[in-house]
């Protein structure tokens, strides 16, 4: 992680972006780097959101997750740990099995369902941890792969507009379908590996929306973006007289 580079968004997000919260980051590695194990998983059916560790790292405690201690199965497919999906995914993500399996109903029909998992991108974990940190415990020696930014509206405003600053695409950021989870690092881990990576707004499933407040969602952007988002802060609209009402209130 370079130094001036954490040091500069610092000064800039308390400058623009008065009292929000800092967003965190992840990476993949093969050591601890310096974060603290989660608990080892119950056995299904117990089941422990994803979305509900990470108000660790928000607060400032870095943690790494693995197979044996993400608790759900969405978590450790869309982390990239997993590439199987649960047994009658189609009919659990519609209507469910009369007596069998209760459906989320997010899609109208399994046949909507499979048609859905032909486009859904996929990739593997490339090391045995995925470690979330929030950006002031960054060290040296880390490489995050995306900064995911817990955030009310009007800061939301702000990183949308941003994101688009430096370019003539109406879509440079996106918001896909997806688990909780997928939104803040499959998509943007995915993101990341494109030449022209695209920042991604989420939360919003709906079984991940009780761990989260309710005025919030998330933005995260891929760290190839993310570094020239923070390069621009000084010349865009955040100098400006209308964020200035905006920044007034965040």
């Amino acid at each position: 992680m370079d130094a001036k580079l954490k040091q500069d968004f610092l000064e800039r997000w308390e400058k623009y972006f008065p009292g929000a919260d800092l967003p965190i980051t992840f990476f993949y590695s093969d050591e601890p780097a310096d974060a603290e194990a989660m608990p080892e998983a119950a056995p299904p059916p117990a089941h422990r959101c994803v979305i509900a560790d990470l108000a660790r790292p928000r607060k400032g405690k870095s943690i790494y997750l693995e197979t044996s201690t993400i608790g759900c199965g969405g978590g450790n497919r869309y982390f990239g740990f997993v590439h199987e999906l649960r047994e009658g995914f189609e009919y659990f993500l519609s209507y469910g099995i009369p007596g069998k399996m209760e459906g989320e109903r997010y899609k109208k029909s399994p046949e909507l369902v499979k048609e859905l998992l032909k486009a859904m991108p996929d990739f593997e974990a490339p090391a045995k941890y995925i470690v979330f940190k929030r950006w002031d415990d960054l060290s040296d020696k880390d490489e995050p792969e995306g900064v995911i930014f817990f955030a009310k509206p009007d800061v939301l405003s702000g990183l949308f507009t941003l994101a688009g600053f430096d370019e003539a695409e109406r879509n440079a950021v996106i918001t896909p379908f997806g688990a909780g989870c997928g939104t803040i690092v499959q998509w943007p881990y995915l993101e990341n590996q494109s030449e022209k990576p695209r920042c991604v707004i989420g939360m919003f499933d709906v079984s991940a929306r009780p761990y989260v407040p309710k005025e919030v969602l998330t933005f995260t952007a891929p760290m190839k973006k993310f570094e020239r988002m923070v390069a621009n802060m000084d010349e865009s609209f955040l100098k400006t007289g209308s964020w200035e009402k905006v920044r007034k209130r965040i």
